[in-house]
């Protein structure tokens, strides 16, 4: 069986970070092993919520895993909460990411903002960890953190194009950004392969409702399919379907909570996604 490690927080309740990425991971038919960064009561879009740092179990963790000699088939970070947890991903992926895929979701940012407590300088930091990678799937805002270009609402093709470029040149192999729409109704990724220097894109219907924690179910998708042999650019296809459909499903239900997708309803099509 082949195996993924997460890095990133555990929100005990609020489906986002590693309470969605070990069921869909594991759901794909792969073990997904969990370096926690953090433990929350619930994710930080709830008026109030606790934080405990987890910061000081990492390297001893990372470290216990080289005496037992374990390895991974693929190498994932996503919300880090400081500078020193941005160096120990980095050595890590040096470590354990040599015979295996690198996967960067810089989880920091959104519609414009970064997330509480972080910095511009931060964004900076993070975009550190993309060079090496095999694949990186920011959104829109947080690529212009890290790249420190202008945020627009309103953007063509070319602007995404440039982003795009602009990632790679930080020494990502594929990199995608996701939440791209050049039409109203549709929604989507954009992905660019820095060795064959093609593009791809590929769009679902725009659902109503934003929901938090819909990103990590998207990396989460994405990176259980290319571990299971699907190209880069299937996966990031079927990473947007099985979101839209967890958004879908969740709007169904007349009493839906604000937190969090139905993401445990749309297990089922996403196992068909993936022909089992």
């Amino acid at each position: 069986m082949k195996r993924i490690v997460s890095i990133q927080d555990i929100s005990a309740l609020g489906k986002c970070s590693l309470t969605v990425a070990l069921p869909i991971i594991s759901a794909m038919g792969i073990e997904c092993a969990v370096m926690p960064t953090a433990i929350l009561s619930v994710h930080t879009q709830f008026p109030s919520f606790t934080f405990h740092d987890l910061t000081d179990e990492m390297e001893p963790i990372a470290d216990n895993w080289k005496a037992n000699n374990i390895s991974f088939d693929a190498c994932y970070s996503g919300y880090l909460g400081s500078y020193r947890q941005i160096d120990i991903v980095s050595k890590f992926f040096k470590d354990f990411g040599k015979e295996g895929l690198v996967i960067v979701d810089p989880a920091m940012a959104d519609n414009g903002v970064l997330y509480k407590g972080f910095t511009p300088d931060f964004a900076k930091k993070m975009a550190t960890l993309c060079d090496g990678a095999d694949l990186i799937v920011p959104n829109i805002t947080e690529a212009c953190y890290m790249l420190d270009m202008e945020y627009k609402e309103t953007y063509d093709e070319a602007y995404i194009r440039e982003m795009l470029l602009r990632l790679a040149d930080l020494g990502a192999k594929n990199a995608a950004i996701t939440g791209v729409s050049f039409e109203k109704d549709r929604l989507g990724v954009m992905s660019y392969e820095r060795e064959s220097g093609e593009f791809a894109s590929y769009f679902t219907q725009r659902q109503p409702k934003n929901f938090h924690g819909t990103g990590d179910i998207y990396t989460a998708a994405a990176v259980g399919a290319v571990v299971n042999g699907m190209s880069i650019p299937e996966a990031l296809q079927l990473a947007c379907d099985y979101t839209a459909e967890c958004i879908r499903l969740t709007l169904l239900e007349e009493n839906h909570n604000f937190y969090g997708v139905n993401f445990e309803q749309a297990t089922p099509y996403l196992l068909k996604l993936m022909g089992k």
